[in-house]
């Protein structure tokens, strides 16, 4: 029998799977759901198991009723009683059971738990209940459906960046259009201070898919600090390819971050390759993050050595290591104490969360001028001196650590001052 246009079915089938990525297996397992739970409902006894088999060429659908093979370890007869708590057989039922002795009349190699089917009277005529109940049934198989794809798509993604357009905005929360899906970006995932508009396009990091009760979400990330190594992926060849590692990274969203990279090739300068010729692949990422200060050094096996990097713009005259309380004290001209220190303790600070050690900033006199722990932490001691400790590097340090600007004309420029 042919109930359902095959041409306006094939159509819509077609246009699921372009538009929504749902495969045409999907959609007939869930049409074919619908109308076994439609029969039930007409035609069907109390307990009966129906089955129905769409062919998708013909346009016929045959129903049956399966029964499951059991014995008496698996079903107690209507009339018998459970034998103590620990009997869990279920009662049987004639509609949904069938014994095993008789099921291998039917079929010689019939074994526990398989499904003996039998044919069913065809019916064309279902009630207006029963195709209301079989739509709720392909819509619902619909949407779980889409879930699993999108699940399936965008699991696969997660590490990556990817493209979207602002779709909406919803208490601090902003909600991006990525064409199969919308994706939130939660408000402390947003860099402070940036603004969007309704329609403009954003990129961000795909964080992770949830999945909960109500629904998939895909969660978006432009704070993480992943975030910045994957745009200096898609800007620097040399990290793409492997040749330019990065060890670490550290970031205050929309202020600055520094980043450590080493080369496993002699020849290849991992620093300059970040940097780019005048500055123009780690300007490219700075302009992303909405001017983030980035601030690309050498890592290095020797801590001491990662540890003079890492403060970098400053320039640094002494380094004095304590293994056993994991510190490294400081010591520094008067002229690179505001750039050793940064702006309320910034360069300082993410200089030890990025090489793990607790660092003491001190003057060359002796004074201790700031205390970072590894944990981002900062105790700043008043000092007396002609570069006060609050002086902003901002305006002062290069926006990375080799060669966007000339950290001894900001030495020139401080003793102006």
């Amino acid at each position: 029998m042919a109930l359902l246009d095959l041409k306006n079915l094939n159509s819509a089938l077609e246009e699921l799977q372009t538009e929504r990525g749902i495969s045409r297996e999907s959609v007939l397992e869930a049409l074919e759901t619908a109308l076994a739970a439609a029969y039930r409902r007409e035609y069907g006894k109390r307990g009966q198991i129906i089955r129905a088999t769409f062919n998708p060429l013909t346009g016929d659908i045959e129903f049956r009723q399966a029964k499951i093979v059991v014995d008496k370890t698996l079903v107690r007869n209507e009339s018998e009683e459970p034998i103590g708590e620990d009997d869990h057989r279920s009662r049987f039922n004639p509609e949904q059971h069938i014994m095993i002795e008789d099921a291998q009349r039917i079929k010689k190699d019939a074994i526990l738990d398989e499904e003996i089917s039998f044919p069913l009277e065809t019916r064309e005529d279902f009630g207006r209940i029963a195709a209301q109940a079989a739509k709720q049934v392909i819509m619902q198989k619909v949407r779980e459906a889409e879930r699993a794809s999108i699940i399936t798509e965008y699991g696969e993604r997660e590490g990556e960046i990817v493209t979207g357009h602002v779709q909406r905005f919803e208490r601090g929360n902003l909600y991006v259009d990525l064409g199969r899906a919308t994706a939130i970006l939660p408000y402390d995932e947003q860099i402070p201070g940036e603004r969007y508009r309704q329609g403009e396009r954003v990129r961000a990091l795909l964080l992770r898919v949830d999945e909960s009760v109500r629904g998939t979400f895909i969660r978006l990330t432009r704070s993480h600090p992943n975030f910045l190594i994957k745009l200096f992926e898609a800007e620097v060849p040399e990290m793409a390819n492997g040749v330019v590692v990065a060890k670490g990274v550290v970031r205050e969203p929309g202020s600055r971050a520094k980043i450590a990279v080493h080369s496993n090739d002699e020849h290849v300068d991992p620093v300059g390759s970040l940097v780019g010729q005048r500055g123009v692949r780690v300007a490219v990422v700075t302009s992303e993050l909405g001017g983030e200060k980035i601030d690309v050094i050498e890592w290095s096996e020797s801590p001491a050595e990662y540890v003079k990097e890492a403060l970098k713009p400053a320039q640094v005259l002494e380094i004095e290591l304590h293994e056993e309380e994991n510190r490294a004290i400081v010591s520094v001209s008067e002229d690179q104490q505001s750039l050793a220190i940064g702006r309320g303790g910034q360069n300082v600070r993410l200089a030890a969360r990025l090489t793990g050690w607790k660092i003491d900033i001190r003057s060359m006199g002796g004074g201790n001028l700031a205390e970072a722990t590894e944990g981002g932490d900062i105790e700043m001691a008043p000092v007396e001196t002609s570069a006060p400790a609050h002086e902003s590097d901002s305006a002062k340090a290069p926006a990375d650590a080799t060669s966007l600007t000339n950290s001894a004309d900001e030495s020139e420029e401080e003793k102006k001052e």
